[in-house]
């Protein structure tokens, strides 16, 4: 591994945290999608104005086309600066619109890209479906071919933002009788055009973020299809390109943060003196710190090779399951202060609830450790 950090990337890092210290909102992102998309969008308009929006777009997009050495500096300097979470901007600025900038036509690049970049729309994601939900392969929602139009039926689900968004990347199965990864297209479906119905999901923590959608006769322009029918399989992969490894470093800044201040709140209590408590505390801040070594070294070689490695499965499959375990000691450690909860609040009981998604949500941990026992370790594929 060898990521060192220049004079000039160390001015970078002094511009990034000097920028966030004077912009980052002073008030908490409110804690309901539909309540925070305001919220959201104005914060998205603000990066955006100042040149920090889409850091890894390319700058004829409208983004900032960061190195990637710089992509980690400034997402080290968000965590440390408690930035808001981009939120309702999630799917668009880190999914939806680089599936554009590899494969939309310039038409489709046109319209929605500045859109998408300056916060003025929100999209969301229609992949998930009942029965297939990491099994994107698995997917049975159908569009038939009438006209110069698709015509889409059958669900989605844990579609993030969808009550709130404008557009969704949707992929759906174009081709009678085909299975798996072939038959499939991606297209940019309108959310509010006729037949589509939005059922919100109410989550443990009492948020709204999630919903099902159903498409009955659902009417999509032809010409809203991306990268050709039939090369949806092709099109939803090409997305991960953009985030070449970058996408745990907040993430792990974040856990940093909370092993010093639960280490903090162990002394202040006394709890220290308990050698269990002891014992998995300096657990996890030598796991923290393994983890921020090992994804430095993945980084490294991406900047080598140019490609991620199947080890970002390593990776993301540690963060999920140490979040897990550190928000379980932040409620050992809380003790009777768990008490003042009231349902819906952004505490530490909201956050252990919202920590269940993190092995679940962009591909299981399950689904993670056949990634790392295929690809790393060479043993057969499950069954």
């Amino acid at each position: 591994m060898d990521i060192q950090f220049s004079p000039e990337e160390q001015r970078f890092r002094e511009e990034c945290r000097d920028w966030l210290h004077t912009n980052v909102p002073a008030e908490q992102r409110p804690m309901d999608a539909a309540d925070a998309v305001e919220f959201d969008k104005a914060w998205q308009r603000r990066l955006f104005d100042a040149g920090w929006a889409g850091i890894n777009w390319p700058v004829e997009y409208g983004g900032r086309g960061l190195s990637i050495v710089q992509q980690v500096i400034w997402l080290e300097e968000y965590a440390r600066a408690h930035a808001p979470w981009i939120g309702a901007n999630f799917v668009g600025v880190n999914h939806g619109g680089p599936t554009l900038i590899i494969n939309a036509s310039e038409a489709q690049k046109e319209c929605h890209l500045p859109r998408i970049l300056k916060g003025e729309t929100i999209w969301c994601q229609g992949f998930s479906e009942p029965g297939a939900g990491s099994d994107l392969a698995g997917i049975k929602t159908r569009a038939r071919i009438e006209g110069d139009e698709l015509v889409v039926n059958g669900s989605k689900i844990w579609t993030s933002f969808a009550h709130v968004a404008d557009w969704q990347e949707l992929v759906v199965r174009t081709e009678e009788g085909s299975q798996r990864h072939r038959g499939l297209s991606w297209v940019i479906c309108d959310m509010h055009a006729p037949g589509i119905e939005i059922r919100p999901i109410r989550k443990i923590s009492g948020q709204v973020e999630f919903a099902q959608v159903f498409y009955d006769d659902v009417r999509i322009p032809l010409e809203n299809v991306v990268g050709g029918l039939g090369n949806g399989w092709k099109v939803a992969m090409s997305t991960l390109s953009f985030e070449r490894g970058t996408g745990f470093i907040a993430d792990q800044v974040k856990q940093s943060q909370e092993i010093a201040e639960l280490l903090e709140r162990a002394r202040a209590t006394g709890a220290i003196r308990d050698d269990r408590i002891a014992e998995q505390l300096m657990q996890m801040r030598a796991e923290v710190a393994a983890l921020r070594a090992m994804t430095y070294r993945n980084i490294s070689e991406v900047v080598r090779s140019g490609q991620p490695g199947p080890e970002a499965s390593v990776i993301r499959l540690f963060t999920s399951e140490l979040g897990q375990r550190l928000e379980r000691m932040a409620l050992l450690l809380a003790g009777d202060d768990i008490l003042d909860f009231r349902y819906g609040d952004d505490n530490q009981i909201a956050d252990y609830l919202r920590g269940f998604a993190a092995t679940i949500a962009g591909g299981t941990a399950q689904i993670q450790r056949d990634i790392i026992a295929e690809r790393l370790l060479g043993l057969p594929k499950s069954r």
